[in-house]
């Protein structure tokens, strides 16, 4: 099954799912360890319910995979209803995370391109523990959007189709976050990068 899986599309697995569910299968290993990522930077403290999460964010995809529209893009689709689902999770709990988990070696740091008085562009790099320390101040609106820009590596438009925001308030609350991130950042740690 895996050779029948590698070089079809998203788009084909959920038409050959909605066929076999055997399909499914493929989709769910492609994005197990994505969204796996994904939830823990949202709710580094899940733990256990991690797995919970998981399994019933693959369970509610598969059961509305009729609803999805091919036009979009299934990995917006299916970060979509991890990222309500999720939301969902901590009204139900009433809790928040308090910090963001950035594991990997890709996600070292937090770079970010900045103009300096003079005028020039640099890399401003944060340390993991203060970028974990900040996002989990942050309002979730704004943490998303940076979790999602700049740790998940999602485009513009998907980030809209994600949080079912236009493009333009996707754009807004990017800068807004960024903001406020420095903000957050210079107040807790004193300086500027």
């Amino acid at each position: 099954m895996k050779e029948k899986c590698e070089n079809k599309t998203d788009e084909e697995l959920v038409k050959l799912s909605l066929e076999s569910p055997d399909y499914y299968a493929c989709l769910m290993g492609r994005y197990e360890q994505p969204l796996s990522r994904y939830v823990r930077r949202l709710m580094p403290k899940a733990g256990e319910t991690l797995d919970d999460i998981l399994q019933e964010v693959f369970i509610k995809t598969y059961v509305n995979l009729n609803a999805f529209r091919p036009e979009l893009k299934f990995s917006s689709w299916i970060y979509r209803i991890t990222h309500n689902h999720v939301v969902s999770h901590f009204r139900k709990t009433g809790s928040r995370p308090q910090i963001v988990s950035l594991e990997g070696s890709e996600f070292g740091v937090f770079a970010e391109k900045t103009i300096d008085e003079s005028g020039s562009t640099k890399n401003a790099l944060y340390a993991k523990e203060e970028v974990e320390y900040i996002l989990g101040t942050m309002d979730e609106d704004y943490r998303s959007v940076l979790v999602l820009r700049f740790l998940e590596g999602m485009e513009y438009n998907e980030i809209s189709d994600i949080l079912k925001k236009p493009i333009g308030t996707v754009g807004t609350l990017l800068s807004r976050a960024k903001t406020q991130f420095k903000k957050e950042y210079e107040n807790r740690y004193g300086h500027a990068t």
